[in-house]
């Protein structure tokens, strides 16, 4: 039972990775409010780009920076295992980027619909396009 519980306790960055996209994906399936939708869609989102930085970590490794170069070490072989790889952290940097003009985007449309239809919710939106 202890180890069940270090092991929980020392991947909790992936438990909230879970309850996040359990919850961004409850939003989306489940409510049927667009605003709810959007901020369904957000927390989805954020979710994957924790999961994504913690990938990323590793435990006792440093930035992926090399000395000059100049110096009797000059020619030892680099070990990538003692490097932290930068990769998932740079395409999460963009992905914020996305995620924050998606739901600028999605917004903007979520105040259209308003405007054309007088409300957010689904239902009634369906209701009023099927009117002849």
């Amino acid at each position: 039972m202890e180890a069940i519980l270090s092991s929980f306790l020392t991947k909790y960055n992936y438990w909230v990775f879970i309850g996040l996209v359990m919850i961004g994906m409850y939003a989306l399936i489940a409510k049927r409010n667009l605003v709810k939708k959007i901020i369904g869609m957000n927390i989805f989102q954020t979710a994957v780009i924790l999961f994504y930085v913690s990938i990323g970590a590793k435990q006792g490794s440093t930035i992926p920076i090399l000395d000059s170069g100049h110096g009797h070490d000059a020619h030892h072989a680099v070990q990538a295992i003692d490097y932290i790889n930068p990769l998932p952290h740079v395409l999460m940097l963009t992905a914020i980027v996305v995620s924050v003009a998606t739901l600028g985007v999605a917004l903007a449309l979520a105040i259209k619909v308003h405007q054309q239809y007088g409300t957010l919710e689904e239902d009634e939106i369906a209701a009023q396009i099927d009117k002849p």
